[in-house]
């Protein structure tokens, strides 16, 4: 079941930010990652606004999106972030299509 990286970044530096945006891609493929969401741009449509670059990976498996975390190659690449940005980062399993097609069928079943 795939797994996601979410991310929200406060860029500080974009110049030294670019030289980490320019070597996380190929560090990523390598776990078998790809970018779902990669944008500074967000419509805030409820709550807070928010104005942090928003950030989704998406990974086979949990396994693998913590071990491209806990890597040497992203720790490599992660210094750069550090001296450009505050980020949080977090870990999610993804959704089970078999459990979102429940979830699904007995909202369909709730009456008013």
């Amino acid at each position: 079941m795939p797994a996601y990286v979410i991310a929200r970044v406060d860029i500080s530096n974009p110049e030294q930010y670019a030289t980490y945006t320019a070597r996380t891609p190929r560090v990523v493929a390598d776990f078998g990652g790809r970018f779902i969401v990669r944008t500074g741009d967000v419509l805030t449509v409820e709550g807070p606004a928010e104005t942090r670059r928003v950030v989704v990976i998406e990974f086979p498996s949990l396994e693998q999106a913590k071990a491209f975390y806990a890597s040497e190659a992203y720790g490599a690449v992660k210094a750069r972030r550090a001296r450009a940005a505050d980020g949080q980062f977090i870990i999610v399993d993804g959704y089970p299509e078999a459990a979102w097609e429940a979830a699904v069928a007995t909202s369909r079943a709730v009456t008013d």
